[in-house]
């Protein structure tokens, strides 16, 4: 249920006013909004007679958001923008088949991206955006209507599909193999190491795991899994990845799995989705899908994901 009529300004004083806070000028927004001067301003005028209050602090010739104004600026903005996203959805797509998924760039990448024609085949009606989002977020304030999360099952006000369990292993090229010698996993902590900085404690998992003992570790930090798989093959150092997601540079010999045998559970991926939008077409479609994907992949390879 809509709010009452006068708590809903028009679409024009709404971005008259957001064009104003966003550059901080007057003749900034009437530029952008081909308008004069003197109408985004009374445009601005309007807005705030309407809700009663002051929303900039007007200066000489500047003007400067209130601290009422900058809360609502933001508010504002971002209804803006999903407004915008819903419009270009549906321009795109007319008949209203859109999923909106927030993906992990690797696993977007290597996992996702390479299958999703399957998907986009058997559902000719839908629209597929994929956008990287890294950490969890409040789906009740965004456009995306799914997302793939990995780590513990836990998202907040979200209900969760489980997918797959995530195996890493410690991987470096042959060369840097052979060089640091490499054979039992006690050689491993001899050799230069990779970190990824969303899992800095993941080779202290992984020694005291093989009961390995060592004191502070050290080496490089990177920010991505695809700058780590460059990395390791580059021959810089070893790194714990996962195994699905390298199984291209393991098959064509850029990586080896530094000490054999050696794999690590580090976590799950699952389906992330607002639960009122559960039996939405195109959200219900892509989950029994996927799953499905997992299943086969799993089937192919022996029990394990991408193997």
């Amino acid at each position: 249920m809509l709010p009452p009529r006068r708590f809903l300004p028009s679409f024009s004083l709404l971005s008259a006013f957001e064009a104003a806070a966003r550059t901080g000028s007057v003749t900034a927004a009437a530029n952008e909004l081909g308008l004069t001067q003197s109408a985004v301003s009374r445009q601005i005028s309007a807005l705030e007679n309407q809700l009663g209050v002051a929303l900039f602090l007007r200066e000489r010739q500047t003007i400067r958001l209130t601290l009422a104004g900058d809360g609502y600026a933001r508010e504002v903005r971002e209804a803006l923008r999903r407004i915008s996203n819903a419009s270009l959805n549906l321009k795109a797509n007319p008949s209203g088949g859109t999923l909106n998924l927030a993906i992990l760039p690797f696993f977007g990448t290597r996992w996702l991206t390479p299958r999703i024609k399957h998907f986009l085949d058997a559902h000719p009606g839908i629209v597929v955006n994929l956008i990287t989002r890294l950490e969890p977020f409040d789906f009740r304030f965004d456009t995306l209507d799914a997302a793939i999360h990995f780590g513990a099952a836990r998202w907040p006000g979200a209900a969760l599909t489980f997918l797959m369990e995530e195996e890493v292993l410690p991987a470096c090229s042959p060369d840097f193999k052979m060089r640091h010698n490499l054979k039992a996993p006690a050689d491993v902590l001899k050799a230069p190491l990779l970190h990824l900085n969303t899992r800095p404690d993941a080779w202290e998992l992984w020694f005291t795991r093989n009961k390995v003992p060592f004191d502070a570790l050290h080496g490089m930090l990177l920010d991505q899994f695809m700058t780590m798989v460059e990395a390791a093959a580059a021959g810089l150092g070893a790194a714990l990845l996962p195994r699905f997601l390298i199984s291209r540079e393991l098959d064509q010999g850029l990586l080896v799995p530094a000490v054999e045998g050696q794999v690590m559970e580090t976590g799950q991926y699952h389906l992330a989705y607002p639960p009122d939008r559960a039996t939405y077409p195109p959200l219900a479609a892509f989950r029994d899908w996927i799953v499905q994907e997992v299943e086969q992949d799993m089937l192919a390879n022996g029990g394990r994901i991408g193997q």
